[in-house]
């Protein structure tokens, strides 16, 4: 699928040297700046969803005690 969008210069310029110091396109970085986003996303919404549901939850610090981890 081939997507245009408009981006500041700033940016271009970023993803551009990026993609000079890695030798991969620029559509590369894109893509996986786009795939990293889409994925913090969907988490954030699963665990906006978990905490709407008002189920019970520990803490981590809890769960370390539970567990025996210590800091």
């Amino acid at each position: 699928m081939s997507v245009s969008v408009l981006i500041d210069n700033e940016l271009k310029d970023r993803i551009e040297s990026l993609s000079s110091e890695t030798g991969k396109p620029s559509s590369y970085h894109i893509e996986q700046a786009i795939r990293q986003y889409l994925e913090d996303r969907e988490d954030y919404l699963k665990g906006l969803a978990i905490l709407q549901r008002k189920e019970p939850s520990i803490s981590l610090d809890e769960l370390k005690k539970y567990l025996e981890l210590g800091d």
